[in-house]
């Protein structure tokens, strides 16, 4: 089964700053582990993920990359329960993220439902399209490893809204998932494949009851978000990965060609259909960004009520970046300490989001540097840093 935090722990922000440091660290080193731990490879997002709860926080964090070989964190197995540990001192407790049930399920037809859907955590996920117009050519985006985990026999090429409703049903049943995350390969469609992760979405809120984000790039006519929000989905993730143009153009030559005002047309689209706080973007860290380009860009989507879910690079093998280095906690933290103040005088934060990345959180430390509130209401800010 797979063990939550339990009643009463965070999931969301409110985290210490030290805890944001510690998970900021073990984002960019990565965590030797002494235990099994379930993770996730390849795929369309974050991947390397090892999942577990660090002193009641969601987070992944890079387990099986080979620079993790050389991080100085280990997570120990102790008398009691886990904990993080460096140089033999005892950072903060963990609890690893054991095997969900519902992966011993299959489908009539033998499809394993590890092959659907995966949680992470607590939010039901899946590549409901797991091909992509742009995978295996020149507008190939270099972060992505959505090829690979089809070809490692992980997944299936296309999962129906039948099996994804079937496989929420029992992910919430047997192992208290709380949302569903959706996300596509592009199609070389009009709607860029935004309609069929909406249908998906749609069964499984449908069957299972949960709130879903689906995500998919800006489709040709924007009216199509509107039909994504008729369908009943409760928010949308529009990623641009990057608002550094030419680091745009390097690394995702496709959505380069849409452009960041063409993000930023969608998005506005978006926040009318959805509401300020349910239209995230990937915002990825490392690529040779500027980060004052960077910075601004995030204040400009905040500005219009785009959640901005900035994360560290996770170079995957089989992608075009397996062989970078993750970008340092250092230059993460900063961005991160730079971002927060503007979402926090927006009123935006990730306690508001219904369902999806920024949600969950899980991929970042950002929103640990969110603001707190006291017991008698008294809200806490996050502390800038200039460097």
């Amino acid at each position: 089964m797979a063990e939550s935090p339990g009643p009463g722990v965070a999931h969301h922000p409110g985290g210490s700053p030290a805890l944001a440091h510690l998970i900021t660290e073990l984002q960019g080193h990565g965590l030797r582990v002494q235990v099994p731990l379930e993770s996730r490879q390849g795929g369309a997002g974050p991947a390397d993920a090892g999942m577990l709860w660090i002193d009641g926080f969601a987070a992944t964090v890079p387990t099986n990359a080979e620079y993790v070989q050389a991080s100085p964190y280990v997570l120990r197995a102790e008398d009691d329960g886990w904990g993080v540990y460096r140089d033999g001192e005892r950072l903060a407790s963990a609890e690893p993220f054991h095997r969900p049930r519902f992966y011993d399920l299959a489908t009539a037809a033998g499809v394993p439902y590890w092959q659907i859907a995966l949680l992470h955590l607590d939010s039901l996920a899946s590549t409901v399209i797991q091909t992509c117009a742009y995978w295996g050519n020149a507008d190939q985006c270099a972060f992505c490893g959505i090829g690979v985990t089809l070809a490692n026999g992980r997944t299936i090429a296309r999962k129906t809204p039948q099996m994804l409703a079937e496989v929420a049903v029992a992910a919430k049943e047997l192992d208290g998932a709380v949302d569903a995350t959706l996300t596509t390969g592009t199609t070389a469609t009009p709607d860029k494949g935004a309609l069929y992760v909406a249908r998906c979405g749609q069964a499984v809120r449908e069957a299972a009851g949960l709130p879903v984000e689906v995500q998919f790039e800006p489709p040709r006519d924007l009216a199509v978000i509107d039909q994504v929000r008729d369908m009943g989905i409760s928010s949308v993730g529009i990623h641009v990965e990057s608002f550094d143009p030419q680091v745009l153009a390097r690394i995702a030559p496709a959505k380069a060609r849409t452009g960041i005002d063409g993000y930023f047309r969608a998005w506005e689209r978006a926040v009318a259909a959805f509401g300020e706080g349910q239209v995230s973007t990937y915002v990825i860290l490392g690529m040779g960004e500027d980060p004052d380009l960077t910075v601004a860009g995030c204040r400009r989507a905040i500005d219009i009520g785009v959640y901005p879910f900035v994360v560290p690079l996770r170079p995957t093998v089989g992608s075009l970046m397996e062989h970078l280095a993750a970008p340092s906690p250092e230059y993460c933290e900063t961005v991160y300490r730079r971002v927060v103040p503007y979402l926090t005088a927006r009123g935006l934060g990730a306690r508001g989001v219904a369902a999806g990345c920024a949600r969950c959180q899980a991929c970042s430390a950002m929103s640990l540097l969110e603001p707190t509130a006291d017991n008698d209401g008294r809200i806490h800010l996050p502390i800038l840093s200039n460097r």
